[in-house]
C-alpha cells in the first residue's frame, strides 16, 4: 500500500519539476531569469496566479484558455506535465529508493534538454551536462559490480562514438554534434538495454519522420528540421521501462 501512495507523490513531483522544466526551457538564454519573476499570458500579459499554475489540473479547470483573454494555452506544457509526471511514477515503481534520486534527476535535466530542443532545435549545454552527472551517479549506484559498471560505460561510449562520427562523417546533416552527450547518458540510464533503445529511437524517428513529410505540402518540404533529442528520450526510456529487447543478444 505504501508504494503505491509513494509513486504517487513522486507523480505529483514530477508534475511540478516539469512545470519548472518548461520555464527554464523558455527563458534560457533570453536574459529572463528563470528563478525570479511571475509567469505570464504569453497573449495578455496577465501575471498568472497560484491557481493558474496548478499542473495539469489547471488547464483542464480552465478548459485550456486563459481566464482573462480567453486565448488559448499551448497544451505542449500539459503535455510535458503529465509526461513527467508518469515518468516518475513508473520509475518510483520499479527502480530501487536508494536509487531513485539520481534517475528522477535525470529526468528531470532530460525533460529540459527536450523542451529546449523541441522549442530551437539545439541542444542546450548546461542542462546536458547536469543530464549526464545524474546518469553517471545512476549507473554507478546500480551497477552489480564493478565489471558490469565497466560495460556499461563500454557501451555507452560506443553508442556516442557512432552518434558523433555520424555528426562529423555527414558534416552535420545526419546528426547534430548535441545529440552525442545525450546518446551517452540515455545508455547509461537504459543500461542493460542501450542498443534496445537506440534502436527504438531510429524506429520512432523515422516513423514521425515519414509522418511529418507526408502531411507537408511538396513545395514547403525543404529545409523542414526535425530536432532528435525527443526520440532518442522516447526511445531509451521505452526500452527501460518495457524491458523489451528486440535484438537476439
Amino acid at each position: 500500500m505504501m508504494i503505491p501512495v509513494f509513486a504517487i507523490g513522486c507523480a505529483v513531483l514530477g508534475a511540478v519539476l516539469a512545470s519548472f522544466a518548461g520555464v527554464i526551457a523558455e527563458r534560457m538564454h533570453t536574459g529572463e531569469s528563470f528563478a525570479h519573476g511571475r509567469s505570464r499570458c504569453n497573449s495578455c500579459n496577465r501575471t498568472l496566479t497560484a491557481r493558474d499554475l496548478v499542473p495539469v489540473v489547471s488547464w483542464v479547470v480552465s478548459k485550456g484558455r486563459c481566464r482573462t483573454c480567453m486565448a488559448r494555452i499551448p497544451y505542449g506544457y500539459t503535455l510535458s506535465e503529465a509526461t513527467l509526471a508518469l515518468l516518475f511514477f513508473m520509475s518510483a515503481l520499479v527502480i530501487p529508493v536508494a536509487h531513485l534520486p539520481y534517475f528522477l534527476a535525470a529526468l528531470f535535466f532530460l525533460a529540459i534538454v527536450v523542451l529546449y530542443d523541441l522549442r530551437h532545435t539545439i541542444v542546450p549545454l548546461p542542462p546536458t551536462y547536469l543530464l549526464i552527472a545524474a546518469s553517471v551517479l545512476f549507473a554507478y549506484v546500480s551497477a552489480p559490480d564493478f565489471h558490469a559498471l565497466m560495460s556499461v560505460f563500454l557501451t555507452a561510449c560506443c553508442i556516442a562514438l557512432g552518434f558523433f562520427f555520424m555528426h562529423v562523417l555527414s558534416k552535420g546533416r545526419w546528426m547534430g554534434l548535441g545529440d552525442t552527450p545525450v546518446a551517452f547518458a540515455l545508455s547509461l540510464l537504459a543500461a542493460p538495454y542501450a542498443v534496445a533503445g537506440l534502436l527504438f529511437s531510429f524506429w520512432i524517428g523515422a516513423v514521425i519522420g515519414i509522418g511529418i513529410l507526408v502531411a507537408t505540402p511538396k513545395g514547403h518540404r525543404m529545409g523542414i528540421e526535425v530536432p532528435f533529442i525527443p526520440f532518442l528520450a522516447a526511445g531509451y526510456l521505452l526500452a527501460f521501462f518495457t524491458q523489451w529487447n528486440p535484438l537476439p543478444f
